[in-house]
């Protein structure tokens, strides 16, 4: 059987502990802020190169660091920040379909067009990520894929999970988690400067906060609670006994920090084990081969221990 025609991506060889309680911003915070700029140095200049070796349409955004925005095809069938195969399974699907509509909340920084900006045009974009890898043909029957994640093989994807955290109030928090897939809640982390702040008053009308964490331990950053993400999410696999998962990069230590600080403060030691964290290189040593050069290219993610490539360029 004849394999379908599809775009590759070819590497050539290259020539030749946190404070808790109420504080202040502190220079840990800077710290993370810095791991988050050289990331997003790091694929501003990855796609650059990408986009003009592969004559693919994009644009940059103004500011400091440009951001790579990619463009459809003309026929639609395609687009930059894709995989060929991720992309038509994408499409194929409503319900995937939908989420590739939201609207750039930075477009005012992009050229202006006659087609609105995207958030999933970004290369910084974690989402973009994260449903190139899961809507990949065949991943989730991937055996080595599911295990990392405590996943049935199967299970399909769901993105924008809307988990209702229950309020005091008898209602639910309208938020959405990153994507569901069996029984598994997952946010993905990229280049985002951290996991957003709430305030303190804010967090605590979850009905489950003071049973879930030991409030008085989480981080503060002066009225507000920090890892607010991480907070909802763990709250939403405790009210649904689901299981919870943050994907993040490996050149993100700041996120990973931030993680073992909330975890630390979790009471239930059952819902404690429901929880872990993932790396993109750590995923990416189980993927098949045209997603793992994909990452390699693209982001610069490779399974620990390997090197990433120096350049990209199409397939010949």
């Amino acid at each position: 059987m004849k394999a379908p025609s599809h775009r590759r991506f070819v590497v050539p060889q290259p020539p030749g502990g946190c404070n808790v309680g109420p504080m202040k911003p502190s220079p840990e915070k800077l710290v993370g802020t810095t791991h988050a700029v050289l990331l997003r140095q790091e694929l501003s200049s990855r796609n650059s190169a990408l986009s003009a070796s592969r004559n693919l349409p994009f644009a940059l955004s103004r500011g400091e660091i440009p951001v790579v925005v990619y463009e459809p095809s003309s026929d639609l069938a395609r687009h930059g920040n894709f995989l060929d195969e991720s992309y038509s399974a994408i499409l194929s699907r409503p319900e995937w379909k939908c989420r590739l509509d939201k609207v750039h909340s930075q477009s005012r920084s992009l050229p202006k067009k006659e087609r609105i900006w995207k958030e999933l045009d970004s290369c910084m974009s974690s989402d973009a990520l994260l449903m190139n890898l899961f809507c990949f043909p065949g991943i989730t029957e991937n055996r080595a894929v599911m295990s990392l994640l405590g996943v049935e093989c199967g299970s399909p994807p769901e993105f924008g999970f809307k988990a209702r955290v229950p309020l005091n109030n008898s209602r639910a928090d309208r938020t959405e988690v990153d994507m569901k897939i069996g029984a598994l809640l997952v946010e993905s982390k990229l280049t985002e400067s951290d996991f957003q702040t709430k305030a303190v008053d804010i967090v605590r009308m979850y009905r489950d906060f003071e049973e879930v964490f030991e409030s008085q331990s989480l981080v503060q950053l002066n009225d507000e609670y920090a890892s607010y993400q991480l907070i909802r999410n763990v709250l939403a696999a405790h009210s649904l006994g689901l299981a919870f998962c943050v994907l993040l990069d490996s050149r993100r230590p700041d996120l990973l920090e931030s993680w073992y600080a909330v975890m630390k403060c979790v009471r239930i030691a059952e819902l404690r084990t429901r929880c872990k964290v993932l790396t993109w290189q750590e995923l990416s040593q189980a993927l098949p081969i045209d997603p793992q050069t994909f990452l390699d290219v693209k982001y610069g993610i490779v399974p620990p221990g390997r090197v990433p490539s120096t350049m990209a360029s199409p397939e010949q």
